[in-house]
């Protein structure tokens, strides 16, 4: 899990390092991300890995 502001950089370089890892990724959803203090909440994403067995 991964928090806080994250450039498209940042973003490729660990889907990179997941990728190296063995993880496909399956998904990308929009979310919006409920804030610890306050109403309201933040645009995000939620990404979906999947490992293959075998």
């Amino acid at each position: 899990m991964l928090g806080g502001k994250m450039s498209g950089d940042r973003l490729e370089k660990v889907l990179n390092e997941q990728a190296s890892d063995g993880w496909q990724l399956k998904a990308i959803t929009a979310a919006e991300v409920k804030g610890r203090v306050g109403p309201g909440g933040v645009d995000g994403v939620l990404v979906t890995f999947e490992r293959p067995t075998g």
